[in-house]
């Protein structure tokens, strides 16, 4: 039934992940389809491991893009046979643009748009003269264009997680003499989102101060925990949702272009 549904539309976009509840980017794209009368339709493709992307492209052949999330960011690659040189520096992938080669074969590149996104996001918000360096909590595939975008914006970044390992700290090493030297924290763990508000990233608040941005790449709730306690010392704060914004708008235009394949 999905199949014929999908027919109806000239191009079929997409998000695979799993699992997958509500989703920002399927509303926001319908919404554009929609207002701009465009022949597209965007589908959840909740699949429960990597493998069956092959599925989805063989039985949608309206195909022509889409997203990756939680947790195949890093697991897509291998599928892909092409990546754009940011997505290939960070290990991380949030976007492909499907090409067709006809006869039922395809040719996908992988893109990362969260760099983007985070990137234009925060520019607007920090003084880099006075906010040059960031804690970033969580070591996923966020947190590497997290890492990608501070670079870029001139941000020196330190990962921490609860595991120790080579280059990266754990959260019982976040002195309070390491937070002001930290004056942006980026959250890119799940801790937090919905439905377990009431969860929020082990670190010493109250060594925060009005001169401190802390930045929560989640948006459900609008306002999360570990944005509520930052708050009350003091600091700013600022959701993800406007880096989804930004990062979906880039998405789009990676979608539009054409793509030079190499002769097979």
């Amino acid at each position: 039934m999905l199949k014929k549904v999908n027919s109806q539309y000239r191009s079929l976009y997409g998000l695979i992940g799993y699992p997958l509840g509500h989703s920002f980017s399927q509303d926001f794209f319908n919404r554009k389809f929609e207002s701009e009368n465009i022949s597209a339709r965007y589908i959840n493709f909740e699949i429960s491991e990597i493998g069956q992307l092959s599925k989805v492209l063989s039985e949608n052949y309206n195909l022509v893009g889409f997203n990756v999330t939680i947790p195949y960011k890093e697991q897509v690659i291998g599928y892909l046979d092409a990546l754009d040189p940011i997505a290939a520096e960070i290990g991380a992938v949030n976007v492909v643009k499907v090409s067709r080669l006809g006869a039922g074969k395809v040719y996908l590149k992988g893109y990362n748009s969260d760099v983007i996104g985070f990137r234009d996001s925060l520019a607007q918000s920090i003084d880099v003269s006075k906010q040059s360096r960031a804690l970033v909590l969580g070591t996923g595939g966020a947190s590497k264009a997290v890492v990608a975008a501070l670079r870029q914006l001139g941000v020196a970044s330190t990962l921490v997680s609860r595991s120790e390992r080579p280059g990266v700290i754990t959260y019982k090493d976040l002195t309070p003499e390491l937070i002001s030297d930290n004056k942006i924290i980026v959250n890119t763990t799940p801790l937090g989102m919905y439905p377990h508000v009431d969860e929020c990233p082990d670190i010493p608040y109250e060594a925060l101060t009005e001169q401190h941005l802390c930045y929560d790449l989640l948006y459900n709730p609008d306002v999360t925990l570990f944005m509520q306690r930052a708050a009350a010392h003091g600091a700013q704060v600022k959701n993800g949702l406007e880096m989804l914004l930004l990062q979906a708008f880039a998405a789009w235009n990676i979608w539009q272009k054409r793509v030079d394949i190499p002769q097979q």
